[in-house]
């Protein structure tokens, strides 16, 4: 089994962005907070980010509250996934 990614040691993650259907993959590093990955998310998958503050990030299945937590410290490693996805629940049309 291999450890995570070292600092500054470039690697990809997998975002699905659920507005888009889309999965995303994203090289971040360690020192990567989890807003900054949002943005890139959202940029790639909507090309925009108006309204990012609107958008959850989950790892893991629970939220992250903290943005400005890195990619290190939640222990993430190469190829994890990541979903952004509204922060409200969507209305069913």
């Amino acid at each position: 089994m291999t450890a995570g990614a070292g600092v500054g040691e470039r690697y990809a993650v997998r975002v699905m962005v659920t507005s888009a259907w889309e999965q995303v993959p994203l090289q971040v590093d360690a020192n990567t907070t989890v807003a900054q990955l949002k943005h890139e998310a959202l940029r790639a998958a909507l090309k925009t980010t108006a309204g990012e503050a609107a958008y959850v990030v989950k790892f893991r299945g629970a939220p992250i509250l903290d943005e400005s937590i890195t990619l290190g410290a939640l222990g993430a490693v190469p190829n994890a996934p990541f979903i952004v996805l509204p922060g409200r629940r969507q209305p069913v049309r």
